[in-house]
């Protein structure tokens, strides 16, 4: 079956949420406190259901336990990765993922690594990410006496931005971004610091010092990416990153984008403009109409495709399969 997996999104309400995944993709959301779009995700805390086509109202997990095949037969238990779009309406928690091992151990799930490709971002706004300890004590002490404006490390944010997070990473997203999101399929998430703001039931939120020490990496150091961008005339597939979690690319599309896959599986979301996937069985070609905020995965077997328009898209991979 060489035909795209189209995918239902999972909607999240979150107290720093806003409305702008209804305003700016369309989306029928909960309320105006809507803070996360689950837009390919099996993770058992919002598992997408198939938008449409032989599997239309099956989830996701269905498809991945019942239908390996459609995944070039995986090793892996549970599907392993999670696209988000998240909208901050306000400023996010200062927070840490744990890695696999860690994670694994004290919380039954995945650690996560994760990236973001910042959708847009108003004018002055900014993300932490890393902070300025140079030793588990002195993060240690700083915390505890609240020095939050010393040790947190603010970066402006512009769209069009990209940053890794690894695991171990002290993080947040500053008010006024929104961010898609490529992670592991996990949903822990340790909070370090969150501004002494009251919860929907009128309490602080809980947060998980102890924890969060264990797994920041300390000092922090930025990872190197290697960034390639590969041109065909007007359009281009530009290397977001390569790492052992996943490979992230973003396509830009003006006219026509020819590819060819060769990693087992692929994440696609479209993130601006509209156009067509075509994808080639047995020498014809196929049309699927594609438009800002439709989310898909290319199954195995799907090896040369193409996308018309003009439109941008990203792309997530679990191993290194791009020419």
């Amino acid at each position: 079956m060489k035909q795209p997996i189209f995918l239902t999104p999972v909607f999240k309400e979150k107290i720093w949420g806003g409305n702008h995944l209804s305003t700016e993709y369309g989306y029928t959301i909960p309320s105006d406190k809507t803070g996360e779009c689950w837009a390919i995700s099996a993770h058992p805390n919002g598992v997408c259901k198939i938008a449409k086509g032989i599997y239309e109202g099956k989830l996701l997990t269905d498809i991945w336990d019942n239908h390996k095949e459609l995944f070039g037969n995986p090793k892996e238990d549970r599907f392993p990765l999670l696209t988000k779009i998240l909208d901050a309406n306000d400023d996010l928690s200062v927070q840490v993922h744990p890695d696999d091992t860690y994670g694994l151990a004290h919380e039954g799930d995945l650690g996560k690594t994760e990236c973001w490709y910042i959708l847009s971002a108003e004018p002055g706004a900014e993300i932490i990410y890393g902070h300025h300890a140079q030793t588990k004590e002195e993060l240690r002490s700083m915390i505890a006496s609240g020095q939050w404006d010393k040790l947190l490390r603010r970066v402006p944010v512009k769209q069009g931005d990209f940053f890794y997070v690894p695991s171990g990473t002290i993080h947040a997203i500053g008010k006024g971004i929104m961010v898609l999101e490529t992670q592991q399929s996990s949903d822990t998430t340790y909070r370090v610091y969150d501004y002494d703001r009251l919860g929907d039931d009128g309490n602080k939120r809980e947060l998980h010092i102890d924890k969060s020490i264990d797994v920041t990496n300390v000092p922090h150091q930025d990872p190197a990416l290697v960034q390639k961008e590969v041109f065909q005339g007007k359009s281009s597939r530009l290397d977001l990153v390569r790492s052992s979690f996943f490979n992230v690319y973003l396509l830009t599309v003006v006219d026509q984008l020819n590819n060819r896959q060769s990693a087992p599986y692929s994440l696609v979301s479209v993130i601006e403009g509209k156009g067509q996937l075509l994808i080639e069985e047995e020498h014809q070609w196929t049309t699927y109409s594609l438009e800002k905020g439709q989310h898909f995965i290319l199954p195995n077997g799907v090896k040369n495709w193409k996308l018309e328009g003009n439109m941008t898209l990203i792309l997530a991979e679990t191993e290194d399969g791009r020419i």
